[in-house]
């Protein structure tokens, strides 16, 4: 409900500015006005079908509307930051008089070609918002941890975070996932949260946990929870993740080859259930390299205060679309990407997948394929 609240009060808020400057720029003729308004209108009806009756609409239905708002959510967001910049731009003029002569004799025809200037550019905005999430990037991150490990002086992770599988990342886009995951030739691959979006029905529906199944790396697959998948049912989500193949850590350790620790942490959402990290740490041996992986980047201080080695995380989507990425700043530590607090490496992930929809402006899908070297002469 609190989601729809928010997606609701975005829509009629945009829309209804947007319907309010429209009328202004269109030539005040039917052929214009009445398609306009009826655009704006039927989306909203659209909005309101989907949340009402998804239990009753069939999947292809219910995710074509699902598309169709989502995709107008984040137009609008963009159609509204385009006109609160020409509101300056008019404001401006009236001070100083700075439109070229033409604009000012021709005003209704400057507003019609404006408004199909706007409508051409956030079009191509959006397909390229869409493009980024369709074909994901290859982040390589190389660092060092200062420790000196028998047997191994390096390791390749392959780290992913919130791919969220459901009514708009499938089956396909999975298999796509994986295959960049594979290329990458990791010796561990891990998943730090949000597999799936919230529910498995779909990903039931397409067997896609056979296509995880196909994720190959000698280490094996590990995962941690992320807050989706407290959502819905957590049961048959769990039991999902077990069909796929993947070794879950819940508050648990794991050293895949004995050279190195793996240490899950359950997702900060069951924050007064999960153990402390100090707990779980007692359990491991500190002149090995340790891993901790947590979905929410948002307690890197206890991390650093404990001594692991390097953090992993997601969540946080980078934002997804600009400019909500400037927002972050303001709630986490480090947002995205590589991070240094003392002794202690972090990199939060933007994620492989979206959050609702299916774009990414400003940001980009990813996985980051981690280049570890093992060197203690490397130490501060």
């Amino acid at each position: 409900m609190k989601v729809f609240l928010q997606s609701i009060f975005g829509q009629i808020l945009f829309s209804s500015y947007i319907l309010w400057r429209g009328h202004q720029a269109l030539p005040k003729k039917k052929r214009w006005q009445v398609p306009f308004v009826l655009a704006l209108v039927l989306e909203i009806l659209i909005f309101f079908t989907g949340y009402l009756f998804h239990d009753y609409l069939p999947d292809d239905i219910f995710i074509a509307l699902m598309l169709v708002c989502n995709t107008w959510y984040i137009a609008s967001l963009y159609i509204t930051i385009a006109l609160l910049v020409l509101e300056l731009f008019h404001l401006v003029n009236k001070q100083w008089a700075w439109y070229p002569v033409f604009v000012n004799l021709y005003w209704d025809k400057t507003k019609i070609v404006l408004f199909f200037i706007m409508t051409a550019g956030i079009t191509c905005l959006m397909i390229f918002g869409y493009r980024n999430v369709r074909y994901p990037s290859v982040q390589h991150v190389y660092t060092t941890i200062p420790k000196n490990v028998e047997g191994r002086d390096s390791l390749n992770i392959v780290m992913t975070a919130d791919w969220h599988i459901g009514e708009m990342i499938r089956k396909k886009q999975v298999q796509h996932i994986v295959q960049l995951c594979n290329e990458q030739n990791p010796d561990i691959i891990l998943i730090v949260g949000d597999i799936i979006d919230y529910e498995t029905r779909l990903a039931e529906k397409e067997h896609i946990e056979e296509d995880l199944q196909q994720l190959k790396a000698p280490l094996g697959v590990y995962m941690v929870l992320g807050n989706h998948e407290y959502r819905a049912n957590r049961f048959a989500t769990l039991k999902w993740i077990e069909k796929a193949g993947i070794t879950l850590l819940v508050d648990s350790v794991a050293s895949p080859d004995s050279t190195f620790y793996l240490i899950g942490r359950d997702d900060y959402i069951n924050r007064r259930n999960r153990a402390s990290l100090k707990t779980l740490m007692q359990q491991v041996d500190t002149l090995k390299p340790l891993i901790v992986l947590d979905h929410q980047p948002n307690r890197l201080n206890e991390i650093a205060m404990n001594r692991a080695d390097l953090g992993l995380h997601g969540h946080t989507h980078n934002g997804q679309v600009w400019p909500y990425s400037l927002v972050l700043h303001l709630i986490y530590e480090c947002p995205y990407g590589y991070y240094r607090k003392g002794g202690t490496q972090f990199f939060v992930s933007s994620g492989v997948g979206i959050a609702g929809p299916p774009y990414r402006i400003g940001t980009h899908s990813e996985i980051v394929a981690l280049h570890i070297r093992f060197d203690a002469a490397q130490k501060e």
